[in-house]
């Protein structure tokens, strides 16, 4: 049992070391762009999600047009690149 609560620790630090990663540019959602319609820019201008925890999936962007959100991980592994991308931390 004491395995695996250390592996959910473990598990968790390296989310956390991902998601640190992420500098809110946007660009992944299509901020330079056509956005994605839950894409929102705070007052310092940096971009969220509004629907972070369940964001994956359907959605649209801005002008209606569908988009699948997909984990950024995934799009990077295939070698895809959007409009600002240079400026993702993930990258």
């Amino acid at each position: 049992m004491e395995d695996l609560i250390l592996y959910y620790k473990w598990m968790i630090e390296k989310n956390d070391a991902w998601e640190a990663k992420c500098n809110h540019c946007g660009a992944c959602c299509g901020a330079y762009e056509d956005p994605c319609e839950n894409l929102h820019k705070d007052s310092n201008g940096r971009f969220y999600c509004g629907v972070y925890d369940r964001r994956f999936g359907k959605w649209h962007t801005v002008s209606g047009k569908e988009l699948n959100c997909v984990p950024l991980r995934d799009k990077i592994a295939q070698g895809h690149s959007w409009p600002g991308d240079e400026l993702c931390g993930y990258k």
